[in-house]
């Protein structure tokens, strides 16, 4: 009942003519690996909770865990361009695999590349580029969600450290990262201000990691709450100038918004690209179901909104690229195509009839996997007000 390699691949095609032939060999590549090597133990993995500990590494191997980074911290010097394109690639086959990868590369690497001081590229973002080291990103917290003001954990600073305190969750790669990018209230006072965020070491003494959550989707990446007990945090482990640490946050999610939109995008053109080819195949009334007007209406509808969503995940990488401000595309692409994202795999389940709802057929799984991307960096509550803000200023 295993579905064959996807044969279609008409929308992307249709966005050749303008892209380089360079952006195009990295979507090739990405092609490739998800479907020769993410794509024969994918339900295995979602179904086992099991983390693609091997499938990361080989990533890793080939550049795409640092893909935008200065070739001399180890990345690979790519533009947001490539990024959205392997993303989605990855993305049509295993979203648990995508949000690794998006966490290491958009909130982590570019972070530290972006703010960090030489000291801290050379330590840090080095192995992280080189896919050697996985990174985390830890601003929620059990009463921190999309009120990302209301920092609980603490950092105190202790002279030559500072003395860290408090719990995080919902933390992509919790359990397997080396380095965590943490962000904690040091002067309460100054509210926003006041917080600041740290480059955290899993092996430091007081540092503990919580089991895996048990997630609808996305079940292969680790999820986990984290916890710190007087963890010593050393005063060149902070990132910018005191008080720089809720800016970073908001001017990093910024990025990793687009890395998520291309993830909605990917999962989105995944199903739609299996509904089309499983509907050139199933018979029902004596044809084919795609000569049915009532599934033709329907790949009509996914394939219009997924060229839309690809477009805005493009034109927001294509602004981020040439230094232009990309808060409004970032925004309305990452609301749009998780939308279409949710959306798509609803109806690619109905195309699909009941083998839709049954592991083999792959969209059961990109139905559950789409429901995050209206959720994590940003639900599509806070997009519509960061969209608004924008219009509103004119």
């Amino acid at each position: 009942m295993q579905q064959l390699a996807i044969k279609d691949k008409s929308i992307t095609k249709s966005m050749d003519f303008v892209l380089t032939e360079e952006q195009l060999s990295v979507r090739d590549a990405a092609r490739d690996f998800a479907q020769n090597v993410l794509k024969p133990g994918v339900i295995e993995r979602d179904e086992n909770m099991s983390f693609p500990k091997e499938e990361v590494k080989q990533l890793g191997e080939l550049g795409f865990l640092g893909m935008m980074i200065d070739p001399k911290y180890g990345g690979g010097g790519m533009d947001t361009v490539s990024y959205v394109l392997a993303i989605e690639e990855i993305s049509k086959v295993d979203a648990s695999t995508s949000v690794v990868m998006s966490v290491n590369n958009s909130l982590v690497c570019w972070g530290i590349e972006e703010y960090g001081t030489e000291e801290q590229k050379e330590k840090y973002l080095k192995p992280l580029a080189k896919g050697e080291v996985l990174g985390a990103f830890c601003l929620s917290e059990p009463e921190a969600g999309s009120d990302a003001t209301s920092q609980k954990t603490t950092a105190v600073d202790m002279g030559d450290h500072y003395l860290l305190n408090g719990t995080k969750n919902w933390i992509t790669n919790g359990s397997t990262a080396s380095y965590y990018l943490v962000m904690a209230q040091t002067d309460a006072e100054k509210g926003h201000r006041g917080i600041n965020t740290f480059i955290v070491e899993r092996d430091w003494e007081g540092f503990t990691v919580s089991a895996k959550e048990r997630k609808l989707g996305i079940r292969a990446s680790d999820t986990t709450s984290l916890l710190f007990q007087d963890v010593k945090v050393p005063k060149e482990n902070r990132i910018g100038e005191d008080g720089f640490g809720f800016k970073f946050a908001m001017k990093t999610l910024e990025g990793g918004r687009i890395g998520i939109a291309a993830q909605a995008l990917g999962i989105a053109s995944g199903a739609y690209e299996l509904s089309l080819q499983y509907s050139k195949e199933r018979k029902a009334f004596g044809k084919e179901i795609s000569k049915h007007q009532a599934i033709q209406f329907k790949l009509a509808d996914m394939a219009t909104e997924i060229e839309a969503a690809r477009l805005l995940c493009l034109k927001a990488a294509w602004q981020k690229d040439r230094g232009q401000s990309y808060t409004l595309s970032g925004s309305m692409a990452k609301v749009f195509a998780s939308e279409v994202a949710m959306k798509t795999t609803v109806e690619a389940v109905q195309v699909h009839g009941g083998y839709g709802y049954v592991k083999e057929y792959h969209v059961e799984r990109l139905m559950r996997d789409a429901k995050i991307t209206q959720i994590y960096e940003g639900t599509s509550e806070i997009q519509r007000i960061v969209i608004s803000r924008s219009i509103l200023k004119g």
